[in-house]
């Protein structure tokens, strides 16, 4: 295992050490030449492809027919998409996974740290290690060849086809020491990553999920066969119907937001500014803002760029849970600004 400091990713920085850096730079600038990419290196027709992502996926669409038959549907379950979306996507995924684990946007205690780490995972989107592994590479290389979910490949394959084969580059020891040690370092996060362990985390949610709504039936309706009604609804739209929808919606910052919107900013890659993406997401969307300073907790810029996840930061950093929130670096934004961007 390579432990060359230079070779460390420092999220502090959002960048690799100067001697790589330069290295990277150079082989940005010769892609840029091209309107469109070849698939990352490590991708090619020996990848391997992840059953253990297409299965899930798959099977996870082929339930959505059922969700509007009578037994599962209703629509207070239909409210499970905006209230899970936030609980596990916006505050599990975009502030623990994201803002906190690979960006390191803010600091909180361990035992909260590891909240907002188990709420990501319910979320389906893989561990944690992996997940900041991929984001950082996507940073690192963002819209040339090695990132892994560039929309110059295809649309498809940013949004969806990138997670079905191995990306040989990205399964290595190597890989994860140079760009996750710090996340791997945590005893919580390199549990998860072993086994199937993060799959288990979320399927015990599932069933704590589906039990709380057999028991609320079991009190609102008083019956057996109501409990098992209020149980599968539960189930179907607190879970299934939740992830697939926030499966989708965070996909979308990898395709959407780097292919329609506008910006405020001018960077090396194609990231957008997208409206829809960032109402669906509670911030993320924001993407162009997100790329012109990464480090920061604060997606949205402008007044009109809502943010609901950093104004839960903010508010839980008043009650102290969160502190050492980083803001926008404002003087390196404004040499970055295009003062004709248009909302």
């Amino acid at each position: 295992m390579n432990t060359s400091p230079t070779n460390q990713y420092d999220p502090a920085q959002d960048q690799l050490a100067p001697e790589y850096g330069a290295e990277v730079a150079a082989q940005n600038a010769a892609s840029d030449k091209l309107p469109r990419v070849p698939y990352p290196a490590g991708v090619d027709r020996q990848s391997r492809i992840f059953w253990e992502y297409v299965i899930p996926v798959i099977g996870f669409h082929l339930l959505i027919p059922f969700a509007f038959f009578e037994y599962f549907f209703s629509w207070w379950g239909v409210g499970f998409l905006f209230l899970g979306n936030y609980i596990f996507t916006s505050i599990g995924i975009g502030a623990g996974y994201h803002r906190l684990l690979t960006h390191r946007g803010f600091k909180c205690s361990k035992w909260f740290e590891h909240l907002l780490t188990l709420l990501g995972v319910c979320s389906f989107q893989d561990s944690p290690a992996r997940w900041v592994l991929i984001h950082r590479v996507h940073h690192q290389h963002s819209d040339h060849q090695p990132d892994p979910h560039t929309p110059k490949v295809s649309a498809y394959w940013a949004h969806v086809g990138w997670l079905f084969y191995d990306n040989r580059e990205l399964s290595t020891a190597a890989a994860y020491d140079r760009y996750v040690r710090d996340v791997m370092r945590d005893p919580l996060c390199l549990w998860l990553q072993r086994g199937l362990n993060w799959v288990w985390v979320y399927l015990i949610h599932a069933v704590l999920i589906t039990l709380l709504g057999a028991a609320t039936g079991l009190i609102v309706t008083g019956t057996l066969a109501g409990a098992l009604q209020w149980g599968a609804v539960w189930l179907m739209w607190g879970v299934i119907m939740r992830t697939v929808f926030t499966w989708h919606v965070t996909w979308g910052i990898n395709s959407a937001a780097h292919m329609w919107g506008y910006r405020n900013y001018e960077t090396r890659e194609d990231s957008r500014n997208n409206w829809l993406f960032a109402l669906l997401t509670n911030g993320e969307g924001w993407h162009n803002n997100h790329h012109a300073d990464p480090r920061t907790a604060q997606h949205g810029h402008r007044w009109w760029e809502i943010d609901v996840t950093y104004a839960t930061l903010v508010v839980l950093e008043k009650f102290g849970l969160v502190w050492d929130l980083v803001r926008p670096n404002k003087s390196a934004l404004n040499r970055k600004e295009i003062h004709q961007s248009a909302a």
